[in-house]
């Protein structure tokens, strides 16, 4: 636990840059705080004292922390200002004070609040990018096992959570701390005897309210957990709305999401009645305490050791410390419930991605000569092998085509090339070096995927387009759309290249997208192209725009192509036919027909000629 928590103030680096300026706001905002309260004893003994003198004070005593004190400094300001004593000049007097102190009580107070809220927006910001960052360098393979709703709600519900907790150390560390410190030393000042008890009584009310907090803990990691659950449904149902309505599931959805959210509240209110349990005990806590020091002061005052305006302060200091005493332990509980969220947190940042550059790696330049898939194997999960020992060349300027039954490894095999996975054993080389040698930005920079399931931006055509090639001019795009076959209908939108396509590209058409896609790779203007059942989801004449949009783009480039319609890949200069993770047959489109093996099968079901 503190573990985690000195993690987390790593997040707010440099602290020193807050804590020290904020330790002095603090010091001065509890100064001048605990001092409004002390001039209720001048004002009540100038009003309602009978037996109350004005003493003229030419020069000030040494410094001693007492009432006595503070009310020969007033004296002493009051004489030097003042010709004569009158009650109206000492009560102007006092009000100018009362003024003065509330004016720097709360510019302390504001300077202190501006410092802990550019602390937490800085620490905020630090966190997100921070997550971000680790997210988007995870591989593939991490986003397979895990739910995006409930990386989501990391990144946005439990960063919230963890700032607090950071940002709560200073009021912990200085301000509440010093705000009892002052009401302490105000109190001893006016009766030694009555502060001892009020001493006693807050670890009292500590104790009580600590095992409150320290109940929160639990919950607040179970709520934490729940609230990834809903909005990862929040997001599948949004995600799957059509799937939904078309299976008439809506009523099931909506069960299982009323289900996650009568949990999360049920747990929120848990924690809610504990929260809320603690302020009316330390309230009832600290009346209690009022009517014993009203019995004990009393007697005081009846003694004469006490004069009235000395215990009516000292009621109004002691009414008022309670107040810092439980925010101080109510901070412990936002600090737990941080260390709750920070270990979700760090539940991200401590994984690693599996597939890291090595510190010697190289960047790849482009591709001069050949691919080599040499005896590659390779598993998911660690058990069954998906690639079982496949081995084959790509010479720069052909196209390999990728064949099969479903399941048979085929988008595996494309999918190790840009590295999104490392093979288990075996290698794969692009002109006689190893993939694992080159960065994994180098090697990318050189590719283009354009698959069947394509991923569009909410943003403009232009917007979507242009992520192929950073700092590309509008005419670079107009020129890849017209080789995709999009420029058409570009132009025929409502604004043109600045039409937005909406989430996840809804406003367009399959084709169109696809087209999007295909331009989007043209742009980039790769050396080595994959195209993964790029036209399997579209309809005929969707199909026949985007064949020969991919047409194009294959022109000269080293492709790799998986293909679900064979009549696309006809003209490959090799076709490789995988069935459970090997090769079983190889050749060109002519030489596997009259084979008559798996492919010839496969185009005789397609009714191909």
């Amino acid at each position: 636990m503190f573990k985690t928590y000195m993690r987390l103030l790593g997040f707010a680096r440099p602290i020193r840059k807050y804590a020290v300026p904020y330790f002095f706001y603090s010091l001065f905002y509890a100064l001048f705080n605990s001092l409004t309260f002390m001039l209720i004893i001048p004002i009540l003994n100038t009003m309602f004292d009978a037996n109350y003198s004005f003493e003229y004070v030419e020069k000030l005593p040494p410094v001693e922390l007492n009432k006595e004190y503070l009310a020969t400094l007033f004296n002493f300001t009051y004489s030097h200002i003042f010709q004569e004593y009158s009650t109206q000049n000492v009560l102007m007097l006092l009000a100018v004070v009362a003024i003065c102190i509330s004016l720097l009580s709360n510019l302390f107070r504001y300077l202190g609040a501006w410092t802990m809220e550019n602390m937490r927006t800085r620490t905020l910001q630090r966190m997100r990018n921070e997550m971000f960052s680790r997210v988007m360098d995870m591989n593939v393979g991490y986003f397979s096992d895990q739910r995006k709703g409930d990386i989501i709600s990391k990144i946005t519900s439990d960063v919230g959570v963890v700032q607090f907790c950071i940002t709560n150390t200073l009021q912990v560390s200085f301000r509440e701390p010093f705000l009892i410190i002052g009401y302490i030393v105000m109190m001893v000042a006016i009766s030694w005897e009555l502060a001892v008890f009020s001493v006693l009584f807050l670890p009292v009310v500590a104790l009580l309210i600590g095992s409150i907090v320290k109940k929160l803990r639990h919950p607040a990691r179970t709520n934490q957990q729940r609230m990834g659950e809903m909005v990862a449904t929040l997001d599948e149902s949004l995600a799957g709305i059509k799937v939904i309505k078309s299976y008439n599931a809506v009523e099931y959805i909506k069960q299982k999401y009323y289900a996650i959210s009568a949990d999360l509240a049920r747990l929120t209110l848990s924690m809610a009645r504990r929260q809320q349990l603690a302020s009316p005990m330390s309230e009832f806590l600290g009346i209690t305490a009022v009517g014993v020091i009203l019995v004990f002061g009393g007697s005081l005052v009846a003694k004469g050791t006490l004069d009235p305006g000395g215990f009516i302060a000292f009621v109004a200091i002691f009414s008022q410390i309670t107040r810092p005493v439980r925010t101080f332990i109510d901070q412990f509980a936002n600090i737990n419930q941080g260390i709750a969220a920070g270990e979700r947190i760090f539940s991200i940042i401590d994984t690693k991605p599996e597939i890291q550059d090595s510190p010697d790696a190289k960047e790849l330049t482009g591709l001069k000569e050949k691919i080599e898939f040499r005896d590659v194997h390779f598993s998911y999960d660690g058990s069954r092998e998906v690639i079982d020992g496949v081995s084959f060349e790509i010479l720069r300027g052909q196209t390999v085509a990728l064949v099969g039954p479903s399941g048979g490894g085929k988008s595996t095999l494309s999918e190790l090339l840009p590295r999104f996975y490392d093979p288990t054993s075996g290698d794969i080389r692009i002109d006689g070096v190893s993939l694992r040698d080159y960065t994994q930005e180098s090697v990318r920079e050189h590719m283009s995927v354009v698959a069947q399931d394509t991923v569009l931006f909410n943003d403009t055509i232009e917007g979507n387009i242009a992520m192929g090639k950073r700092g590309a001019t509008h005419e670079e795009v107009v020129e890849a759309a017209k080789v995709a076959n999009a420029d058409c209908f570009i132009r025929e939108s409502p604004e043109g290249y600045e039409t937005n396509i909406g989430d996840r590209g809804v406003k367009l058409s399959g084709g169109q997208r696809q087209r999007l896609s295909i331009a989007r790779a043209v742009l980039k203007n790769p050396d080595i192209l994959i195209l993964d059942e790029a036209t399997s989801a579209l309809d005929t004449e969707s199909e026949k725009l985007v064949q020969e949009a991919l047409n194009n783009l294959l022109k000269g480039r080293t492709s790799v192509v998986i293909a679900h319609r064979l009549s696309t890949i006809h003209n490959a200069d090799q076709i490789i036919v995988v069935d459970h993770g090997r090769i079983a047959e190889r050749g060109t489109h002519a030489e596997l027909m009259e084979r008559n093996g798996i492919y010839a099968k496969l185009i005789e079901m397609q009714s191909f000629d």
